[in-house]
């Protein structure tokens, strides 16, 4: 070292400072770059009013994210902006459902709810209106016995997203599963052309479901059967006060409560035509480091 510069010297000190200066600020930044922080202390909602952003709203009270910002879209503007973050990697928080499309198409997490705010695994009911099986016992009787798996309507769900119309995708599913189709119409005698009419909400699940039930009613059963694309209250209040006859979209026993617990006398509940459907907040399953909800609070 005696014979070497002292600019040398001083270069490969400031060299060694510069380097090591840059670690450790990497390093503490990636430490102090919370959750929060990376998403803006943002979850991505749907639709307003819905059972699952009061439910997303209950949770910000339970954990404790009062400086967390909630804001409503709809079940397509939720995946829009889950597609843009997703493609560039990015952070997001998000409402999530499933049985979804997303889930397929994505490498999403749930995150974890140690509160149970969003509750236990919920089921989705067919609810019809009162008078319905003396009115239409051959709709009835289809609808009580209306039953499938999260698999099967991932089918439908995955169609639509490619591209295919609802009732394309309904009519291929139904052909595709002609023996379990069969399971529900069994000895049903078809009718000649009687309406029908079904609601549903814009979610992509919904939407499966409702598109599914439809035709059937239609190509096997022979009725002339609509299905109302309505929000998440008018769904409900349409079947309670007779307008509509029947829905295959009420998630009970959690996130469809409010309008379970105001309707529930002026409605005919068939049961669960699928069960262990799940809800919560989700995130990119690259957000290594969260995990739970509470960690959205450090």
């Amino acid at each position: 070292m005696k014979n070497t510069p002292k600019w040398m010297m001083f270069l490969s000190l400031a060299m060694v400072l510069i380097l090591g200066a840059c670690s450790s600020n990497s390093a503490s930044g990636a430490e102090q770059v919370t959750a929060g922080e990376q998403v803006k202390y943002t979850i991505t909602g749907t639709d307003p009013g819905s059972g699952l952003m009061r439910l997303t709203a209950q949770a910000m009270e339970d954990y404790d994210l009062s400086n967390w910002t909630l804001t409503e879209s709809s079940a397509a503007g939720m995946t829009a902006q889950l597609d843009a973050a997703y493609n560039n990697k990015q952070p997001i928080v998000f409402v999530a459902w499933s049985p979804h499309w997303m889930f397929n198409t994505y490498d999403l997490k749930y995150l974890d709810d140690p509160k149970l705010t969003y509750g236990e695994p919920e089921e989705i009911h067919t609810i019809a209106r009162l008078g319905l099986k003396d009115d239409h016992p051959v709709a009835y009787e289809f609808l009580d016995r209306f039953h499938w798996t999260a698999d099967d309507m991932g089918e439908v769900m995955i169609d639509i997203q490619n591209g295919m119309d609802a009732e394309s995708a309904a009519s291929k599913w139904v052909e595709e599963n002609e023996a379990k189709v069969q399971e529900w119409i069994e000895g049903l005698e078809p009718v000649n052309g009687d309406p029908f009419t079904l609601s549903f909400v814009m979610w992509d699940s919904e939407l499966a479901s409702t598109s599914v039930v439809r035709y059937v009613l239609e190509e096997k059963l022979g009725y002339k059967a609509e299905a109302l694309q309505v929000e998440i209250g008018p769904m409900w209040i349409g079947v309670a006060n007779g307008d509509v006859d029947a829905m295959v979209a009420a998630w009970l026993p959690v996130t469809h409560a409010d309008y379970w617990e105001r309707y529930a006398d002026q409605l005919d509940d068939l049961g669960a035509n699928m069960v262990n459907v799940k809800s919560g907040l989700a995130v990119p399953a690259y957000m290594e480091d969260v995990n739970s909800i509470e960690d959205l609070k450090s």
